[in-house]
């Protein structure tokens, strides 16, 4: 048999192409749903003395303090920057024109503290980061962003203009990297960012803090100049937030909504209203009611607390061919995974039988909130 030599030369290693190596590979924003595009709660809320809350967007919060009197209606907006679908809007519908000195309103994002760990706080290697985001207002002018650590009790913040009312303008800013720090690694709040929209005196007399520092109330909001409060014309459209290791804003990391809903879901889960018998837990009865164990969406950062919308009636269990509503709101003793259900009713049913838990209006929906 014919030996068959094959002519094989070596390739030099000069002209191998070496990979391309980058810190913002993978996920990179460390801002969830900062497209604003999920909104569990609903698309539409209010912000006043008393009426803050997780309005439209999940995870970013709508919130004053003092005896703020000016309101906003906060909902999810289709105007947005080119590449983005959805943003969160803040419009005054009641004018505040002098605010009290203890009055401030503001949007606050918390990420968690174990996601923070990389930055390498209180370390000689701690990371500087960057922030991007996009943003048109009715009010030109200078606004504050301020960021404050909880385990720290530490603050900075940074000043960025509007420079023309109704248009989209992108905004990058750099935020220090801080060796004195402390994150906890934790299921903690690890630090909080606020869009500031208006403040007194009480948080604006002192000097920024354009490093990172002990807290001092003064000197939280030096140099915001704008109050978005002052008249009925105003708003603020909010979207593209991001947050990122590193001293130079990338592209907006686009994920897909799925996974987005997912780790919005770790904070805050809806059961109900895809139809009029939503399952809720199996479980048995009692002579005065029904107790049983269901299994949530996804595992949340802690024990939920548990609220619902619609009439405690819609919350109803089966047995055999007996159905019972609850006679008053149901209660539902929680983990990070699962939930104990407790259904009341007046109507007498087996003791120890088996049964199951429903919501009978699609209009009923049961909250579990894990926010930080």
């Amino acid at each position: 048999m014919a030996l068959i030599k094959l002519n094989t030369r070596s390739i030099p290693d000069d002209t191998v192409t070496p990979a391309k190596v980058s810190q913002n590979l993978g996920r990179r924003n460390l801002i969830i749903n900062g497209d604003m595009r999920i909104a569990q709660r609903g698309t539409t809320g209010t912000l006043n003395n008393g009426g803050g809350g997780f309005h439209s967007a999940d995870r970013f919060l709508s919130q004053e303090e003092g005896a703020f009197t000016g309101a906003f209606t906060v909902s999810n907006d289709t105007d947005s920057p080119k590449g983005f679908s959805n943003s969160t809007k803040w419009d005054c519908t009641t004018a505040d024109t002098s605010l009290a000195a203890d009055d401030v309103f503001f949007v606050d994002y918390k990420p968690e503290a174990q996601d923070l760990q990389h930055l390498n706080y209180g370390t000689s290697d701690a990371l500087q980061m960057t922030i991007s985001f996009w943003i048109k207002s009715k009010k030109t002018g200078t606004y504050v962003l301020w960021l404050y650590q909880y385990d720290g009790t530490r603050h900075v913040q940074m000043q960025y203009t509007i420079n023309t009312a109704d248009t989209w303008e992108y905004k990058t800013l750099l935020v220090p990297a801080d060796t004195a720090g402390v994150i906890n690694n934790d299921t903690g709040a690890g630090m909080l960012l606020r869009f500031v929209m208006g403040a007194g005196s009480s948080w604006t007399s002192g000097t920024a803090p354009t490093a990172w520092a002990s807290i001092v109330t003064a000197d939280r909001h030096v140099g915001q100049t704008v109050n978005l409060a002052d008249s009925t014309d105003n708003y603020m459209n909010l979207t593209g937030v991001q947050l990122e290791v590193g001293d130079t804003a990338t592209d907006f990391e686009h994920r897909l909504y799925g996974e987005e809903l997912v780790a919005c879901q770790r904070y805050f889960q809806v059961l109900g209203g895809t139809g009029n018998n939503y399952p809720l837990a199996s479980g048995f009865t009692s002579t005065s009611g029904f107790f049983g164990y269901g299994k949530l969406i996804r595992t949340m950062r802690g024990s939920p607390s548990f609220s619902h919308s619609g009439s405690a009636s819609h919350f109803s269990y089966t047995h055999a061919a007996v159905a019972a509503s609850a006679s008053s709101s149901p209660t539902f003793g929680t983990n990070p995974n699962t939930y104990y259900l407790s259904i009341p009713s007046s109507t007498t049913t087996t003791n120890n039988a088996g049964a199951y838990a429903r919501i009978t209006n699609s209009g009923t929906l049961a909250f579990f909130d894990s926010e930080l």
